[in-house]
C-alpha cells in the first residue's frame, strides 16, 4: 500500500490505533466544534480543560515572525501553571498585527470568564491561513457551546478539529504503572506542510495525568522534541505557529516525577516513543508524499556537521524528486553534500539504500549493486544512508520526496 493509499483508508492515523471508548485521560475534558472559521463545515474550534490545573511546559516556533496565539501563550506559560488551552484551525491569526493580538486576547478574556478561571491559566493556539484575520465574532458566539460540549471523551473530537490540510488525524493514547501507580499519557498533533526543524511541527499537544514539576516537563519535552519534531522535514518552512505543550494534572497520585526519578525515566520512556511515532505520522502525512524516507549520515567530524549534511539532503528538491521518480541517481546525494558546508573527503564516501551498497569510496559499486538497489525505492518508505568515515558524528532524519501534487496543492492554498 502506498502512503497516498494509506491517508486515504487510515481514521486516526498510521501506528495508532485506540478504541474510541479508551481515550481518556484523569482529569481532562475536551471538546471540538465547527465554529464558522472553515467554509466546509468542518470541525474547527478545541478546547481543552484540565482538572486540577495542570504544570505544563511549552516549546514555540522559532521563526521571527510569531503568531498572537504563540506570543500569548510563550508569556503566559512562564507561570508554569495551565487549566485550559484554546485551539482554532482554518486561522493561523499570523501576520495580522495589533489587531489580531487584540482577537485573541479579547477570546481569551471571554473564554476564561466563561470557565472561571484565571486569564494567565489559559493557552491559546491557531493554525491555518496567515494574513487574515480571525473571525473573532463567529468564534465568541461558539463559546457557549464548545464549553457545553466538554467532556471526557472528547479526545476524538479534538484531534480531528486542529485538522487543515492534514489527511488524518495524529493521535496516540499509552498507559504505563509508575510508582505503582497507573499513568495515562495521550498525544495529538496536526502538520502537513510548513514542517522543518525549527521547532518543528505545526501544532502538538500531550496530556497525561503525571504528578510532575513543571522544570521536569520542560526538561522532558526538549529532549524528546530533539528526538522526534526536530528531526522531520516536509519542505524546509519552519512555521509562524508551531506550539508544542506538555501538560500534567498529577491525578495519577504517584511520588512527583523530579530530573533524576526512577518516575521521571519510566515517563520518559512513555513520552518520547510517542512523540517519535507522532512526529513520524507528520512526515508520513507530507502534504503530496508518497514517500517517507528516513535519511541518516554518520561517519561525520561531529554531530552538528552530520545534521547540517542530513538536512542538507532531507531538503533538496533535486534529492527529494529523485525519491518522488524511484531514480537512483545517488550523484545528486554527493552534488548535495558537496555543498552543504562541512567537509568531508568525498573518495571516502559509502552510500546505501536499505542497506544494500551503491556507493564505495566515493565511485559507483557497480552495475549489479545498483540493480540490486533499485527495487528498493519502488517502496513506500525506506532508509539511506551516508556514510563519510571521518569521526563518530551520525544525525537521521525522517522526510518525504516532492511529488506533483505539493506543487499542485501549494500553489492554490488561498485560491
Amino acid at each position: 500500500m502506498t502512503v497516498a493509499e494509506h491517508k486515504r483508508k487510515s481514521a486516526v492515523g498510521p501506528g495508532a490505533a485506540p478504541k474510541p471508548d479508551s481515550i481518556l485521560v484523569p482529569g481532562f475534558r475536551a471538546a471540538g466544534i465547527h465554529a464558522g472559521i472553515k467554509k466546509n463545515g468542518a470541525r474547527d474550534l478545541v478546547l481543552v480543560t484540565a482538572d486540577p490545573p495542570a504544570r505544563v511546559a511549552g516549546l514555540f516556533t522559532q521563526n521571527r515572525v510569531q503568531a498572537a496565539p504563540v506570543v500569548i501563550s510563550r508569556s503566559r506559560i512562564r507561570c508554569g501553571l495551565c487549566q485550559a488551552v484554546l485551539v482554532n484551525s482554518g486561522n493561523a491569526n499570523a501576520c495580522t498585527g495589533e489587531p489580531g493580538l487584540r482577537d485573541a486576547l479579547a477570546l481569551s478574556q471571554a473564554l476564561a470568564g466563561r470557565l472561571g478561571i484565571e486569564e494567565e491559566s489559559l493557552l491559546v493556539a491557531s493554525t491555518g491561513v496567515v494574513g487574515e484575520r480571525l473571525p473573532a465574532a463567529n468564534i465568541r458566539k461558539a463559546l457557549p457551546a464548545l464549553v457545553r460540549s466538554l467532556r471526557a471523551d472528547g479526545l476524538l473530537d479534538a484531534a480531528e478539529a486542529i485538522r487543515t490540510t492534514d489527511a488524518f488525524p495524529k493521535l496516540a493514547w499509552r498507559q504505563s504503572v509508575i510508582g505503582g501507580e497507573t499513568v495515562t499519557l495521550f498525544g495529538m498533533a496536526k502538520g502537513a506542510g510548513m514542517i522543518c526543524p525549527n521547532m518543528a511541527t505545526m501544532l502538538a499537544f500531550f496530556l497525561t495525568d503525571l504528578n510532575a514539576p513543571a522544570a521536569a516537563l520542560r526538561k522532558l519535552l526538549r529532549t524528546g522534541a530533539a528526538r522526534s519534531f526536530n528531526r522531520i522535514d516536509v519542505d524546509g518552512d519552519a512555521s509562524t505557529n508551531d506550539t508544542l505543550l506538555l501538560l500534567a494534572n498529577g491525578r495519577a497520585g504517584h511520588r512527583a516525577a523530579a530530573i533524576g526519578t526512577r518516575a521521571y525515566d519510566a515517563f520518559a520512556e512513555l513520552l518520547f516513543p510517542m512523540m517519535e511515532e507522532l512526529a513520524g505520522m507528520i512526515v508520513k502525512d507530507g502534504e503530496g508524499a508518497t514517500k517517507l524516507v528516513e535519511i541518516r549520515v554518520q561517519g561525520a567530524r561531529s554531530a552538528h556537521e552530520a545534521r547540517v549534511l542530513a538536512y542538507k539532503l532531507a531538503g533538496s528538491p533535486l534529492v527529494k524528486t529523485s525519491f518522488y521518480g524511484q531514480d537512483l541517481n545517488w550523484g545528486r546525494l554527493m552534488v548535495a553534500l558537496g555543498c552543504a558546508g562541512p567537509a568531508f573527503r568525498p573518495g571516502l564516501v559509502d552510500i546505501s539504500y536499505d542497506g544494500r551498497a551503491v556507493v564505495r569510496k566515493g565511485v559507483s559499486a557497480g552495475r549489479k549493486a545498483e540493480e540490486r538497489a533499485r527495487p528498493i525505492l519502488r517502496k513506500d518508505r525506506f532508509a539511506l544512508c551516508i556514510d563519510l568515515h571521518a569521526g563518530k558524528g551520525a544525525h537521521t532524519v525522517l522526510t518525504t520526496d516532492l511529488s506533483h501534487a505539493y506543487v499542485t496543492l501549494n500553489a492554490s492554498y488561498r485560491t
